[in-house]
């Protein structure tokens, strides 16, 4: 086979075949093709895209460029949940051990953040101790014994992704549902899990801004995940403003615990019950829908829920007594009350800034190298549709900073109030299985 046919190909519109496929990723991963020929066929692919079978043969061929994690040893079914990525977005924390308390298996691997987005690790690390390296050996323990585990990402598994992933960012060819599709479910169907639950976020803080593109990623991805068999559905939600009130580690950290104990902001509540009750179907521990919300919800308010937490925690080395009293968690040196200094209804919330705020304040990194405050971040207490008066707090920023002034007036810009009472678009739009 010849690099230079496969480009020609693509670029006239024909069908590459699952060996073609295998042939790139592998010389790729392997450092045989050149990066200038990789980047002429991720173009073409970007211009004229790839079939279902495309697809799905570029996801296998990925996931097996590295490691594949064997799950076999976790007694029941095992699921995951993916994000596609949101401001203040700390489902994984709160939906694992509530549907771990259910009985259902959570072995989750994941990632750091970057850019305007938080990582589930960085907010894990925000309590004190708490180790993400695992060996497979005690990683499968834990998952048997508490029922959850979120440990780091393996860097041996699909390393193809890793390779393409740094090209796709330097030769603007991010924007294509099949690459983006195939990178997150090569890693999704390498980690082992038996059900998969994606939550594909649209809106002013998402990748995509429009719900229908979101559609067409998560029918795509679901439809890979049912092809390699795996029981895959996906939720489609809003990131048109944050979700809950805190954005930033430990701050996110003390609204998991809050939400786990009975006390969370409605959206997240709903969002993780939503979700919960999905995955308990997928995992065949409920059969209805009412029934697995019931089993949700009695294992919040007896803090059953809020146990297989503490037991995470415990068994990855950090600080329990956190968890128990949040009151611990360092409080930044500032904290400064933001006001809009209008009167109306906040008709819209630009997502994106608020999360590039936040990432300014030293909640997130704009570099891979860059180091984060755990103590940093913003709390908001108006979201849209909500009546201010010019006097009301919208918002709190936390930082260790002494210059932010700048920073509040892009936060102050990315609220639109409007005379006229505004409703809020539901956070979840649709549920594709």
């Amino acid at each position: 086979m010849f690099m230079n046919e496969i480009i020609l190909k693509k670029k006239n519109k024909l069908e590459l075949t699952k060996e073609e496929i295998n042939f790139v990723i592998e010389g790729y991963t392997k450092g045989s093709i050149p990066d200038y020929q990789v980047s002429s066929l991720l173009m073409a692919i970007v211009l004229n895209g790839l079939n279902d079978d495309e697809t799905t043969a570029l996801t296998m061929s990925m996931m097996n460029s590295g490691q594949v994690i064997d799950l076999k040893a976790i007694k029941g079914i095992k699921s995951d949940k993916h994000s596609t990525g949101g401001v203040g977005d700390k489902t994984s924390l709160v939906l694992g051990p509530m549907v771990a308390s259910c009985g259902v298996k959570v072995a989750k691997m994941s990632g750091r953040g970057l850019g305007h987005t938080g990582g589930t690790l960085d907010k894990l690390e925000a309590i004190p101790g708490f180790k993400i390296e695992r060996s497979k050996k005690d990683f499968i323990e834990q998952v048997n014994k508490i029922g959850f585990s979120i440990i780091g990402q393996s860097g041996d598994l699909v390393p193809a992704d890793k390779k393409l992933y740094a090209l796709r960012d330097v030769t603007g060819t991010v924007q294509s549902i099949p690459l983006i599709a195939s990178s997150i479910m090569s890693k999704k169907l390498a980690t082992g899990a038996d059900t998969i639950l994606l939550d594909v976020k649209y809106g002013s803080g998402a990748f995509y801004s429009d719900p229908k593109d979101a559609i067409k990623l998560a029918k795509t991805m679901v439809a890979i995940g049912t092809k390699m068999k795996r029981n895959t559905k996906a939720i489609i939600t809003s990131m048109d403003q944050p979700l809950g009130q805190a954005i930033g580690n430990s701050l996110e950290i003390i609204e998991t615990i809050n939400t786990l104990s009975g006390k969370g902001p409605k959206d997240l509540v709903e969002l993780c019950l939503k979700a919960g009750v999905i995955i308990l179907k997928q995992a065949k521990i409920a059969i209805s829908d009412q029934e697995a919300r019931k089993m949700l919800i009695k294992n919040i308010e007896n803090g059953s829920a809020l146990n297989v937490f503490k037991q995470m925690v415990k068994a990855q080395e950090g600080d329990e007594s956190y968890i128990s009293e949040p009151k611990k968690f360092g409080i930044a040196k500032h904290v400064v009350a933001v006001k809009l200094k209008k009167a109306g209804y906040i008709e819209s919330i630009d997502t994106l800034k608020l999360g590039l705020a936040a990432m300014h304040l030293g909640a997130g990194r704009a570099k891979k190298e860059d180091k984060i405050d755990p103590a940093a971040g913003i709390m908001i207490y108006k979201k849209v549709g909500d009546l201010i008066k010019p006097s009301d707090v919208v918002l709190y920023i936390h930082t260790n900073l002494s210059n932010y002034d700048a920073i509040i007036t892009d936060l102050i810009s990315a609220f639109k109030v409007s005379t006229k009472p505004v409703i809020a678009q539901p956070l979840i739009y649709s549920i594709i299985e």
